[in-house]
């Protein structure tokens, strides 16, 4: 029944993100995918996911994840990515890297993103990501486009974080008469208490309505974290949690229900 439901909505699906991922950001890990698909006040390597800007406030030396996650439980449709990056001086920036998947062996997607991000200010970074997107249907071939992406981050105090992102602002081509979207997300990042932290964010693409993403994270004890969250446009609801298995290792599982769709669970790794 739900391959029968997929068959039937997946094509609007795609359709509105522009063919899959390749046409929208990226998930912002299993942290995002747990808090509604929040991220962009993220400081740590999520940033590369969700708002490049955030990588200037990288709290170590380095940092890498990778990041899985099936949608609807289906097995013919996953998404895999990995990220890192890393220090290059006090006053240098940070360096980053992302690669992806989407897809299933007759459809696919690969991404490959190259970021950096710098302080401009004491309380006001900047970050920068060229990406490279490859869209691939063996049966027709593969084409291959690319395009950038912009954040702004900024500490309106202690507590409070504004983030911005604009993706591919340029006009690209995916195919005749069809090209990646032009997407500009705003948000912030609260926090009430040093164990909480609540995400608000708006993204609009230019051809379709408005998506709002609300989520929160709840420190409970020093090595678990509880997440939920709620998205519209598509309608979603998740929720997850973040586990500290050792001392430079994290897990972080997540997952958002679709009312048609069902389940898609997520799950990452995060290096420090």
């Amino acid at each position: 029944m739900k391959r029968i439901l997929l068959l039937l909505v997946l094509p609007g699906w795609c359709i509105m993100t522009a063919f899959g991922q390749n046409g929208s950001p990226s998930t912002p890990g299993a942290r995002g995918l747990a808090m509604g698909g929040t991220g962009l006040t993220h400081t740590d390597v999520h940033a590369l996911w969700a708002n490049p800007a955030g990588l200037a406030d990288l709290p170590e030396s380095w940092s890498a994840a990778v990041f899985g996650q099936q949608a609807f439980l289906l097995a013919d449709i996953r998404q895999l990515s990995a990220v890192a990056a890393t220090r290059l001086g006090e006053e240098r920036g940070v360096l980053g890297m992302s690669l992806g998947y989407y897809g299933f062996e007759s459809y696919n997607e690969q991404r490959i993103g190259l970021a950096y991000s710098r302080r401009l200010f004491s309380r006001l970074s900047l970050g920068l990501q060229l990406l490279a997107l490859n869209t691939s249907i063996p049966a027709y071939g593969s084409k291959l486009v690319g395009t950038f992406e912009l954040g702004l981050l900024a500490e309106v105090s202690p507590q409070l974080n504004i983030g911005c992102r604009l993706f591919s602002p340029a006009r690209v081509a995916v195919l005749e008469g069809e090209y990646l979207p032009s997407i500009l997300s705003i948000g912030l990042g609260y926090r009430p208490a040093q164990q909480l932290l609540i995400q608000a964010e708006i993204e609009k693409d230019i051809l379709f309505p408005a998506r709002f993403r609300l989520g929160a994270d709840y420190q409970l004890v020093p090595a678990l974290s509880i997440r939920l969250g709620v998205a519209t446009q598509p309608v979603l609801l998740s929720l997850g949690a973040g586990i500290q298995l050792a001392d430079k290792i994290r897990l972080d599982v997540g997952a958002s229900y679709h009312q048609i769709l069902g389940v898609t669970p997520g799950l990452s790794l995060v290096f420090q």
